[in-house]
């Protein structure tokens, strides 16, 4: 399994007009094959290979001197990496790659020529970069590093992302299962009945700090003014400290949910539909819901435990934990999120909206998990409409369950 660690680096003023260079060089060299992949595309139906772009690389080298100043085979990797994109472009796993832009952050790569000094708190860079202060905060796995890859983020911190190829011990765990039920009052509650919540004021106030500091920006008209770019950096600043703080508090508890169950059940959410609704789309935003589930799948593979997800339209909300029957009260329209406690006419009970969500979710989660399938009960299947270029993702092998076992539904006629 492949897993990145993310280190801090501070170049000297030497290293930091290099890496300028390189960015530079590698950022041109992308969007000309990229503009000539295009155009080669429109005008013969075919594009140009990685084996192509490397044959222009020699030439484009002669003609413009200054782009033999990058080190080669991070230039090479700049045609790895846009062949890779346009794979993933006709297999339907992305859109078609952009042009990049010298505003924002910027990164290159090196695949090999590196060597980490974990114990002298330094890299050593191939070429003329050399050798570069380093602070590794964690100890590095025992295994060998695939590509080390430089960036700039946008308030001019740099980075070293080193990926390692390790094999990873599984871990016992602590529960059995668990269903996760992602709001928007509570950012996550989990069936045994925990709730935990974002750092909300830590995050108002520097969303508030933001706000001010744009407000400064936006009086500065003129685009190239030395005051404008200060601004802008500043902004950055603040906007890099606000996704730091909702980054550290998704791994914490990411990593938490991942390590201490062996199976971790939750909903596949349509964020990008949610976003749609003007009410709510910056609050969905600011949740991080679908970095929150990336990192739950790669963190339970890693302990050697189970990611189960269950269809976006089973009705985990509006049925009661203990007889799998609707709530009426859910059910017909009365959907206030104000009410947060319902009572179930069927059980006589009184359920936390969210808790019992929660234990729906492990439950339909569990089901699937053991018959192997990813169709949801009373859901069916959805799958998106085909196109001429997209290839379906989803394994043509897989059955369309539409049913639940549970005998209730069943006398219902729901299964």
């Amino acid at each position: 399994m492949y897993r990145a660690v993310k280190v801090r680096i501070y170049p000297t003023d030497e290293q930091e007009s290099c890496l300028a260079q390189c960015f530079g060089n590698t950022r041109w060299l992308w969007n000309y094959m990229l503009n000539a992949t295009t155009t080669a595309y429109k005008e013969t139906g075919k594009g140009l290979s990685k084996a192509a772009m490397d044959k222009l690389l020699p030439g484009l080298k002669k003609e413009y001197e200054w782009l033999g100043l990058a080190y080669s085979q991070v230039l090479q990797r700049v045609t790895f990496n846009l062949s890779s994109a346009f794979v993933n472009f006709f297999e339907g796993r992305a859109k078609y790659p952009n042009f990049k832009s010298k505003h924002g952050k910027q990164s290159i790569q090196y695949p090999q020529n590196i060597k980490l000094m974990p114990q002298d708190s330094v890299i050593k860079f191939p070429g003329s970069l050399g050798i570069m202060k380093t602070v590794f905060h964690k100890q590095l796995p025992d295994a060998k590093f695939t590509t080390v890859t430089v960036s700039k983020n946008a308030d001019g911190k740099y980075y070293a992302s080193i990926l390692f190829n390790q094999t990873d011990n599984p871990v016992a765990a602590i529960r059995e299962a668990i269903g996760v039920d992602l709001g928007l009052k509570n950012f996550a509650i989990t069936s045994v009945g925990s709730k935990y919540d974002l750092p909300k004021k830590q995050l108002a106030k520097l969303e508030k700090n933001r706000k001010r500091k744009q407000r400064k920006l936006a009086k500065k008209t003129y685009k190239t003014s030395l005051k404008r770019r200060k601004a802008k950096r500043t902004v950055a600043k603040v906007s890099s400290k606000i996704a730091r703080v909702r980054e550290d508090f998704l791994h914490k508890l990411s990593r938490k949910i991942a390590y201490e169950n062996q199976v971790i059940c939750v909903e596949d959410l349509a964020v990008k539909n949610m976003v749609k609704n003007p009410n709510l789309a910056k609050s969905i935003s600011d949740q991080g819901w679908g970095m929150f589930q990336t990192m739950l799948k790669y963190k339970a593979e890693k302990f050697g435990h189970a990611y189960q997800e269950i269809g976006r339209f089973f009705p985990s909300s509006q049925l009661c934990s203990e007889t799998l029957l609707p709530i009426p009260m859910l059910q017909h329209g009365y959907d206030s999120l104000r009410v947060r406690f319902v009572d179930c006419p069927h059980c006589q009970k009184q359920h936390d909206r969210d808790i019992n969500a929660a234990i729906n979710i492990k439950n339909e989660g569990l089901r699937l998990w053991a018959l192997g399938t990813s169709a949801s009960a009373l859901g069916g299947s959805v799958r998106p409409k085909s196109s001429g270029r997209k290839k379906s993702m989803t394994a043509e092998a897989i059955p369309c369950e539409l049913g639940s076992p549970h005998p209730i539904c069943t006398q219902m006629g729901v299964g």
